[in-house]
C-alpha cells in the first residue's frame, strides 16, 4: 500500500467524520426542533468514543491485519449514522440517542486509528513529512465537511447531509481494508524454539530439498497475532497504555491541554445553528464557519510547514489553546465580520495544535502501545467535545451569550500551564 492511497482514504474518512457532527447536528435541530435534543444526538454520538477508543486500540495492537479492523469499524459507524437518521422522528428520541452512542463506540478508528499505523508504512526517515501530511487531512476535512453539511442541508435538507457523511466513510473502508499487515511478532510459548530454529537455519545452509525443523515451518509465533486479542490481554493492554499515558509527563500535559480544547471546541460548535439564525441568516449557514477554521488551519500548517516556528512541539499544543479562544469570544459581539474573523483566527490555533500534539505523540509512544495511545488521545479528545457540546446546549438554549462566555472561558483554560510535581500527574 502506498501512502497516498492510506492519505486519501484517511481523508475520505475524516470528511465524512467532520460531515457527521453538523450534519446530526443540523438534522436533529431541523427534525425534532430543539437545540437542547440536537446537543444531545452530538454529544452521544461523541461521548462513547472513551469507552471504544481505549478497546479499538488494544485491538488494533494485538492483530496482524490492523487494516481489516479498520474497514470493519468504517462499516459500523457509516451504518449507525444512517440508523440514526431513520429513528429520528420514527422512534422514541431516547432510542435514537442510544444508537446515536452506540455508533460512537468505532468512531477513534476514523482519527487515531488511522494515525497509528503511519509509522509502519512511511518508515522512521520519512515520518516527519508524513506526520505533517496526515495532520494536514485532519485540517482539509474540517474545511470539506462542515462546508459539506452546511450546503448539503441548506439545498437539499439535513437529512441528506446525514446520508452523504455516511457514504464518505463507508467509502474509505477499501483503503483501510488494504493497510499492510503487521509482521508477526514471536512473543507465543514456542518463540525462542523458533528464534533458534530460525537461528539455526541461519548458521547452516540446507540441501535444496531437505525438510525444514519443525518449529521453524510450525510458526507458533505467529498464532496468537492471527486473531483477536483475549479480553484477559485486552485488559492487559488497556492498563499498560493508560499507564503509558499517565505515567509519560509530555504525554500527560499535551493530553490534558487537548482534551480541554476540544471542550471548548464542543461548546461553540453547540451555539452553530443559532449563532447561524441569529448572525447570519440561517441554520445551514453557521456551519459554514466550521470551514473558515479549517481554512485558516489548514493555512497555518501549510506556513509553519515551510517556516517552523522556534516552539516546541509541548509549547504549541498550549499555545494553540490560547487562540482558539479567540472565536467564541469575538462571537460575543453579535457582528456578522467578527463572527467569521473570530472562526478564521481560531483556526490559526487548531492546525498547528493538531501537528503538535501529533508530534508529541509519535516521540514519546512505545511502539507496542502506539495504536492504543493514539486511539485512547483520540477518544478522550472526542468525549471532551461531547462533554462540551452536552453542557452548551441547554446553555445557549437558554441564553447564547452565556454559552459562548463559557467556551471562551474553557479554551483559556486548556491554555493555562500546570506545572505538576509528580511524574504521573497531567
Amino acid at each position: 500500500m502506498r501512502i497516498h492511497t492510506y492519505l486519501t482514504g484517511a481523508l475520505l474518512a475524516r470528511i465524512g467524520d467532520e460531515a457527521a457532527g453538523p450534519a446530526l447536528l443540523l438534522a436533529g435541530f431541523a427534525l425534532a426542533g430543539s437545540t437542547a435534543e440536537a446537543s444531545a444526538l452530538l454529544a452521544a454520538v461523541s461521548v462513547s468514543a472513551a469507552l471504544g477508543g481505549p478497546v479499538l486500540g488494544a485491538l488494533l495492537d494485538g492483530v496482524t491485519r490492523p487494516g481489516r479492523l479498520l474497514a470493519a469499524a468504517l462499516v459500523l459507524y457509516a451504518t449507525g449514522l444512517t440508523l440514526v437518521l431513520i429513528g429520528l422522528n420514527r422512534l422514541p428520541f431516547a432510542v435514537t440517542v442510544a444508537t446515536a452512542f452506540l455508533t460512537g463506540l468505532v468512531g477513534p478508528a476514523l482519527s487515531g486509528g488511522w494515525s497509528a499505523q503511519l509509522p509502519r508504512m512511511a518508515g522512521p526517515e520519512r515520518l516527519p513529512r508524513a506526520n505533517a501530511l496526515d495532520s494536514l487531512t485532519f485540517t482539509s476535512a474540517a474545511l470539506a465537511g462542515p462546508a459539506l453539511a452546511g450546503g448539503a442541508a441548506e439545498g437539499l435538507g439535513a437529512p441528506t447531509a446525514v446520508v452523504l457523511a455516511a457514504a464518505l466513510v463507508a467509502t474509505a473502508a477499501p483503503a483501510a481494508w488494504a493497510v499492510p499487515r503487521r509482521a508477526a511478532r514471536p512473543n507465543g510459548p514456542h518463540a525462542p524454539q523458533a528464534r533458534k530454529a530460525r537461528a539455526g537455519q541461519a548458521r547452516e545452509p540446507q540441501a535444496p530439498h531437505a525438510r525444514a525443523p519443525r518449529a521453524a515451518r510450525v510458526p507458533f509465533a505467529a498464532a496468537p497475532s492471527r486473531r483477536v486479542p483475549a479480553p484477559s490481554r485486552v485488559g492487559r493492554v488497556l492498563v499498560a497504555g493508560t499507564r503509558a499515558v499517565l505515567r509519560n509527563r509530555s504525554l500527560a500535559r499535551a493530553t490534558r491541554t487537548s482534551v480541554v480544547s476540544c471542550a471548548a471546541q464542543g461548546m461553540l460548535t453547540a451555539c452553530v445553528p443559532l449563532l447561524g439564525t441569529q448572525v447570519l441568516g440561517g441554520a445551514g449557514r453557521g456551519a459554514v464557519l466550521l470551514s473558515c477554521a479549517a481554512v485558516s488551519a489548514l493555512v497555518a500548517n501549510a506556513l509553519l510547514a515551510r517556516f517552523p516556528l522556534p516552539l516546541s512541539p509541548d509549547a504549541l499544543v498550549r499555545a494553540g489553546a490560547l487562540v482558539q479562544s479567540v472565536a467564541p469570544a469575538l462571537a460575543l459581539t453579535g457582528s456578522p465580520a467578527a463572527l467569521v474573523t473570530g472562526f478564521l483566527v481560531s483556526g490559526l490555533g487548531e492546525g498547528p495544535q493538531l501537528t503538535a500534539l501529533f508530534a508529541v505523540r509519535h516521540r514519546e509512544s512505545p511502539d507496542r502501545l502506539r495504536g492504543q495511545i493514539f486511539t485512547t488521545g483520540a477518544s478522550l479528545k472526542i468525549t471532551g467535545f461531547a462533554l462540551g457540546a452536552a453542557a452548551a446546549g441547554p446553555l445557549a438554549a437558554w441564553s447564547l451569550p452565556a454559552a459562548l462566555t463559557a467556551a471562551t472561558a474553557t479554551a483559556l483554560l486548556a491554555a493555562a500551564p500546570r506545572h505538576a510535581s509528580a511524574p504521573g500527574a497531567p
